[in-house]
């Protein structure tokens, strides 16, 4: 039987060879199933014995940091990836099943710092996000599907006002997802106490500009974040939310009073990533690009008065955003969600 070494350095290079973003694990009685997500899409790559599955899992649970004795909790860790001259940023996450342990693999090339108009279909929503660094204090939340790009719009963002405007940022994430130069980067560690709330206090300490919370998982974390905000730092954080009203629906469920959302909020945004037509491919690293639902001035006032955003004349929806950049050529647009990518070749199925 191959080394778990062995396996694994084949599997991870024909991942970044694909440019997947994502490796899931699928084990059965028998056999562990491997896909790679693609261009957003589940794709089938290859399925291995059970038996080379279970020393391969172990083989990262303990080059990720995990327990390798722990299989009725979740767990999650990470490692560094070298193929040829790029470096990799593996987010590894576990989940138990009956008797064995599922594994997913988030893939992020530490090289790849794009600008922020790189990242989204049209620069002009970038330099609205730019402008709203700007303002002095105040909250700015991201919503989005896992995986829409949440994380590198925030790290884009801090990079760009470092940069330009000297800020002291500090971030707190769990776990952190990218090495960024001259910006502090803090690992929450929720087993050992060290939880947001907990983060957020002791960042505030230290002078900054800008606080990036990796997300707003609970009412003491969502009040707090409010709170700095409303103290005189900028904050940017996620929440899970279907869309930027939503927000506002989560945000006051979980206690925070509309004087308060009135007072802190900047912006809200929405964000989904779209795959590029052939003839507007980037940087060759991607296919895909982010557009934006934006909720701010009095489309965002009046949203928190209960009034859903979707008529103001000033609020552009995730929907409209999507058919304009349809109709300019930029995105394709396929009923056919089966459709191959240009970067898979006959060796995989799409699984959806």
């Amino acid at each position: 039987m191959k080394q778990p070494e062995v396996i694994s350095n084949a599997l991870l290079t024909d991942a970044t060879i694909y440019l997947a973003t994502d490796i899931h694990f699928s084990p059965g009685s028998n056999e562990c199933h491997i896909y790679f997500r693609i261009n957003g899409y589940r794709w089938f790559y290859k399925k291995i014995p059970r038996n080379q599955y279970q020393s391969l899992l172990s083989y990262y649970k303990f080059r990720s940091g995990m327990d390798i004795a722990e299989n009725r909790l979740p767990q999650d860790g990470t490692l560094s990836l070298q193929v040829e001259e790029n470096t990799y940023f593996l987010r590894l996450s576990t989940l138990p099943l009956k008797d064995t342990e599922s594994l997913a693999i988030r893939v992020l090339p530490e090289q790849y710092e794009p600008n922020i108009e790189e990242l989204f279909v049209f620069p002009s929503q970038a330099k609205q996000l730019m402008k709203w660094l700007k303002v002095s204090s105040g909250i700015i939340l991201f919503t989005g599907p896992t995986g829409s790009g949440k994380s590198s719009t925030m790290y884009a963002l801090l990079k760009q006002a470092t940069k330009e405007y000297g800020f002291q940022s500090i971030t707190l994430e769990d776990p952190i997802e990218q090495s960024v130069d001259k910006i502090l980067q803090v690992q929450v560690n929720e087993k050992s106490g060290f939880d947001y709330d907990v983060g957020l206090k002791a960042a505030l300490r230290h002078d900054p500009d800008i606080i990036m919370v990796g997300e707003i998982r609970d009412e003491k974390t969502a009040k707090f974040a409010i709170r700095a905000a409303l103290t005189g730092h900028l904050v940017l954080s996620t929440l899970h939310a279907r869309d930027t009203f939503g927000t506002l629906s989560r945000l006051k469920q979980m206690g925070i009073p509309p004087s308060d959302l009135r007072e802190s909020i900047i912006g809200i945004v929405a964000q989904q990533l779209v795959e590029l037509s052939p003839t507007h491919k980037g940087n060759g690293l991607t296919s895909r690009s982010a557009i934006a639902e934006l909720l701010s001035g009095q489309a965002l006032e009046r949203a928190i008065e209960g009034i859903s955003p979707i008529n103001h004349e000033d609020f552009l929806s995730l929907d409209r955003i999507r058919r304009r950049a349809h109709a300019e050529g930029i995105v394709q647009y396929s009923s056919n969600k089966k459709a191959k990518s240009q970067h898979t070749s006959d060796i995989f199925k799409s699984d959806g």
